[in-house]
C-alpha cells in the first residue's frame, strides 16, 4: 500500500514520540494486560459506535470525514484537509506492520484517501461489497486498534510536557499520575487521548484555546488519586469541551454534541455507574445501549497495572 506524504509525515511522528517515551526514564509508563486492554476497547467501542459493527463505518452529520474503527478514526477524502489529526491512515499502517490483511482494493489503493467523497456516497454505498469488507476488517482488528491507542496514550506524557510551558509541567504530571492510579484510570486516558487528542496541536484550538488531555490536566486541581482524581478529570474535561464550543464558528453547530460529550464523560467516575448499576430499570429502558449490564460489569471488575 502506497501512503501519500502527508501519511508518512504523521506515522514518523508517531514514531518519535514512541521512542520518546522510551527514553523518559523519569517517566513511569502505566503497563496494562492484553485481558485489560480487549475491556477498555470494548468500552471505547460503546462510547464511539454503541458496540454497533455497522457503526464501525461512519460519517457524521455536518462533518467533511468518515469515522471508522471502534475509536472512529478520521479519515480524509482526497484533496480535503482539516483541522484535525487524520488517524485512520496511520492506525492502517501500524495494524499491517502487525500482520493485519487489509481488503484487496485497499491494499491496491494508489493514494490512501477515502474513496468516497462525500457523506451522500458514503451512505449510498453503505451496503457495497467495499464497505462491507472495511466493516469485516475493523471487527478483525479491535484487538490492534486498542493497542494503538495504548500506545497513543504511552506516547502522550512526554509530548504534552514538551509543549506544555515548563512551570506547569510538574502540576500536568501530577495529574496525569492521579489518574493513572485511579480505578479506570487506564480506560479514561485512553478513552480521552482518543476521543478528543493530546491538545498539542495549534491547529487544533479555537481562539488559542485546545480541547485535548493537555487543557484537562493543566485546569484539573488537588492531589488525590482515587475517585476525587475521576472526578476532578471529568469535571475539568466538561470546562474544556464546553469552552471550545462557546469559541467555536456558531456555523459548525458544535453545540448539539454537548449531551453526548457530558454522557461520556459520566463513565469516568464511580458513583456514576454504581448509581445507574443500582437502577435495573434504567439498565433495561429503549434508550440504553446493547449488552448494557455487561459494559457494567466490565467497569466494575477493571483493573490496573503499573511498573
Amino acid at each position: 500500500m502506497n501512503l501519500h506524504k502527508r501519511t508518512i509525515g504523521k506515522i514518523s511522528i508517531i514514531l518519535v514520540f514512541l521512542f520518546l517515551s522510551l527514553l523518559s526514564c523519569n517517566l513511569s509508563c502505566p503497563s496494562i494486560s492484553g485481558q485489560e486492554l480487549d475491556k477498555i476497547g470494548e468500552l471505547i467501542f460503546m462510547n464511539e459506535g454503541g458496540g454497533k459493527v455497522e457503526n464501525l463505518t461512519a460519517w457524521n452529520e455536518g462533518e467533511g470525514f468518515a469515522s471508522l474503527g471502534i475509536g472512529h478514526f478520521i479519515w480524509f477524502p482526497k484533496g480535503k484537509e482539516f483541522r484535525f489529526f487524520e488517524t485512520f491512515p496511520v492506525v492502517v499502517e501500524y495494524m499491517k506492520e502487525r500482520g493485519a490483511e487489509l481488503p484487496e482494493w485497499m491494499e491496491e489503493m494508489q493514494s490512501f484517501d477515502l474513496p468516497w467523497y462525500t457523506r451522500e456516497e458514503f451512505f449510498e454505498q453503505f451496503h457495497s461489497e467495499k464497505m462491507e469488507s472495511l466493516r469485516r476488517f475493523l471487527q478483525d482488528t479491535i484487538p490492534l486498534q486498542t493497542q494503538f491507542m495504548a500506545e497513543r496514550l504511552r506516547a502522550s506524557l512526554p509530548k504534552i510536557l514538551e509543549t506544555a510551558p515548563e512551570e506547569s509541567r510538574k502540576h500536568i504530571k501530577t495529574q496525569y499520575y492521579r489518574v493513572v492510579n485511579s480505578p479506570m484510570g487506564m480506560y479514561v486516558l485512553i478513552d480521552y487521548v482518543n476521543f478528543k487528542g493530546e491538545g498539542t496541536s495549534k491547529s487544533e484550538r479555537y481562539n488559542g484555546k485546545g480541547w485535548g488531555l493537555l487543557q484537562v490536566l493543566q485546569n484539573m486541581k488537588g492531589e488525590e488519586a482515587g475517585h476525587a482524581a475521576l472526578g476532578e478529570f471529568a469535571k475539568s474535561a466538561e470546562f474544556v469541551l464546553v469552552r471550545r464550543v462557546s469559541n467555536s464558528p456558531p456555523e459548525r453547530g458544535l453545540k448539539r454534541w454537548i449531551p453526548g460529550w457530558k454522557n461520556r464523560l459520566s463513565t469516568y467516575t464511580n458513583q456514576t455507574l454504581l448509581a445507574r448499576d443500582s437502577s435495573p430499570a434504567q439498565s433495561t429502558n429503549d434508550k440504553s445501549p446493547p449488552d448494557y449490564e455487561s459494559i457494567l460489569t466490565v467497569l466494575r471488575d477493571m483493573v490496573c497495572t503499573y511498573y
